[in-house]
């Protein structure tokens, strides 16, 4: 039986029990297509689709059918005519830097479009609505990006606002990792999704007034012990040199040529300075606000779900 904690609105499942509400919903990936969703260093292979994604894909299915009833509810009370209109259902994926938020986004983008009822999802990254690096200088605080004060939280409302409305037609900026930056004239079109996926560091932050995190519809957030992400963000930036970091256009180039003792001493220096201290701030904080709760283990496997029921 799941773990009930007396008076407690969550449930905490093992990965055993999580897979059983799979139910008989097909595995509609394959192999080849779940490398190309993965992020760098992560194991992540198809029994774990099926025991972990395929599930909250079937309660998100269900979560997206009861939201439709509840706002066709409403528009009945309000004397509207609701036939043939839908909401956009909006989902929220959290985590720290290095800990598979990306991956868990992409894979469960993925599985949802494979769903009849909401062919169309979108997934964008609140990357896209970091201030542009001259912003950043400008206001003196480069070093902290990445923290909730370095994104433009008014223009991630406003689109998020407009996507939940139902505009035809929204957009967002577009951020390069290899530039480090925000692309000028580059923007991410979104049309009328039936689901979007947003995912970032912050996006469960709480707020004096309306926030991003008070327009979804479900919310994840993507776990771990703190020292098992610090060694999955330094062994990915050992890797990035021969990857991203080795393009003459990175940011970062400067890095690439790096030997290992000198590597290990930078990353450990940005997380111990940057990340880290975000982890414990500010996303970390937002944990229980989430829907679910997907937990790691060393190895980047989920053991265990937890639910929040109420």
């Amino acid at each position: 039986m799941p773990r009930v904690r007396e008076l407690s609105p969550y449930v905490e499942l093992q990965r055993d029990q999580w897979r059983e509400l799979r139910r008989s919903t097909p595995l509609p990936l394959t192999a080849s297509e779940l490398m190309k969703l993965r992020g760098l260093g992560e194991q992540i292979d198809l029994n774990e689709v099926a025991e972990v994604y395929l599930p909250l894909s079937r309660l998100i299915n269900l979560q997206v059918a009861a939201r439709q009833r509840l706002y066709e509810a409403t528009t009945t009370f309000l004397g509207e005519d609701a036939h043939g209109t839908k909401v956009p259902f909006i989902i929220g994926v959290a985590g720290s830097v290095a800990v598979g938020k990306s991956t868990t986004a992409r894979i469960l983008r993925t599985l949802l479009a494979r769903w009849p009822d909401h062919p169309s999802v979108d997934l964008v990254t609140t990357d896209g609505f970091l201030y542009p690096r001259t912003e950043l200088m400008r206001r003196g605080i480069m070093h902290r990006k990445g923290f909730p004060e370095s994104y433009d939280r008014r223009a991630l409302l406003r689109f998020v606002t407009d996507v939940k409305s139902g505009a035809d037609e929204v957009r967002a900026p577009v951020y390069s990792h290899l530039a480090y930056d925000i692309l000028p004239g580059e923007e991410q079109v979104v049309h009328k999704p039936d689901i979007l996926i947003l995912e970032g560091l912050n996006v469960l932050q709480p707020g004096p007034s309306l926030t991003v995190s008070d327009l979804f519809d479900f919310s994840i957030y993507v776990d771990a012990h703190t020292a098992d992400i610090e060694r999955w963000y330094i062994d990915r930036f050992l890797e990035l040199r021969h990857t991203a970091f080795s393009d003459p256009n990175s940011h970062f180039h400067h890095f690439a040529s790096l030997p290992d003792d000198e590597a290990r001493i930078e990353a450990r220096h940005l997380w111990k300075t940057i990340n880290g201290p975000n982890l414990m701030a500010n996303i970390r904080p937002t944990r229980p606000r989430a829907t679910l709760v997907l937990r790691k283990d060393a190895d980047h496997s989920i053991n265990r779900v937890r639910l929040r029921k109420l």
